[in-house]
């Protein structure tokens, strides 16, 4: 009778296992292990608590942006513009930050202003290249192009690449810790953790899912793709004002320029994550993953003592080797 009831329980149990290690957040955990295990036999001081915590810090506003550009992915649409985007906004923090702060407005509230702006200026962004994208159906690759050039230029002709130095301490949350972990990193945990419920259960968020699966489908069935579609963009904007805030606390001075290759790391932990490409699959626990993941190559790199330059052929070779994955997936289901 015990085995007889046991075996039942014993299968859902290694049915279960099967399908957390068999998915894509699963095969990336276990790499992630693997790789610090690996790298800490190698050198010791890779496992130095705070080394590792450096490295979820230091990448948690790319987790961040990933989740926002995980959303729109989903939806079978691109955001080009998300790097430059996340640049003009944390000049916008920085900018706010210094000129009130120097101009002696209590601290609360020039905090408070230095937080907020970045939300609301990315939802302003995002939510032009959603009406491009939704109402006029233009590809989002032409349009997030454009938008890319035009706040780079922007930002260059505004800013014209100046530091902001005159910085609030209190800015400075990603230097903040609660208990063991900082600030940046709880920020991440609780926002991945929102999305990936709000996406899973909202109305919202299982129509992104069925946009990308089949846009016309999902209009046919009653969906309001239009009115969706803006609207995922308008919170993936949020997500890169988050996402700003919390790269601006991370130094005491703050540079106005558009940093090379930004959008190519967000774009990239979404998809290594596990984000199709081609839309309708993926979760932002997988870009979380993916953001922490590369941030660990780029740090393991300097410990075995090759190149860090090498990072971006690494991230190359991973996106390559992800979306020929998930094409192979798709032809199997076709198949089938």
């Amino acid at each position: 009778m015990t085995a007889a009831t046991g075996t039942p329980q014993g299968n859902r149990w290694v049915d279960g296992a099967r399908k957390i290690f068999g998915s894509q957040e699963g095969i990336l955990l276990l790499i992630l292990i693997a790789l610090i295990i690996g790298v800490g036999l190698y050198n010791p001081r890779f496992l130095n608590e705070r080394n590792l915590t450096d490295i979820i810090n230091a990448n948690a506003y790319i987790a961040v942006a990933a989740i926002g550009i995980s959303m729109i992915i989903i939806t079978g649409n691109i955001d080009i513009s998300c790097g430059a985007a996340i640049a003009v906004l944390w000049s916008l923090s920085g900018t706010i930050a210094e000129v009130l702060g120097t101009s002696g407005w209590p601290t609360p509230v020039v905090l408070a202003l230095a937080w907020i702006a970045p939300v609301l200026g990315g939802m302003l962004i995002s939510a032009v290249n959603g009406f491009f994208v939704a109402y006029l159906a233009i590809p989002a690759i032409v349009v997030t192009l454009g938008t890319f050039s035009i706040l780079r230029g922007g930002l260059i002709f505004v800013a014209g690449g100046n530091t902001i130095t005159d910085l609030r301490d209190g800015l400075g949350i990603a230097h903040q810790s609660i208990g063991m972990l900082p600030v940046s990193v709880i920020i991440m945990i609780i926002l991945t953790g929102v999305a990936f419920a709000w996406m899973r259960w909202s109305q919202l968020g299982r129509s992104q899912y069925a946009i990308g699966g089949n846009k016309e489908a999902a209009r046919l069935s009653g969906l309001n793709v239009r009115s969706s579609l803006m609207k995922t963009f308008i919170i993936a904007g949020a997500f890169y004002g988050v996402a700003a805030v919390m790269y601006a606390t991370q130094f005491s001075t703050i540079q106005t320029v558009v940093p090379a290759g930004l959008e190519l790391q967000v774009i990239t932990a979404a998809v290594v994550g596990g984000v199709s490409i081609l839309g309708g699959v993926g979760t932002v626990i997988g870009s979380t993953l993916a953001a922490i993941l590369i941030r660990t190559i780029g740090a393991a790199l300097v410990f075995v003592d090759i190149s860090p330059f090498w990072l971006r052929a690494i991230l190359g070779v991973l996106i390559l080797v992800t979306v020929l994955l998930d094409i192979v997936r798709r032809r199997r289901q076709e198949r089938m």
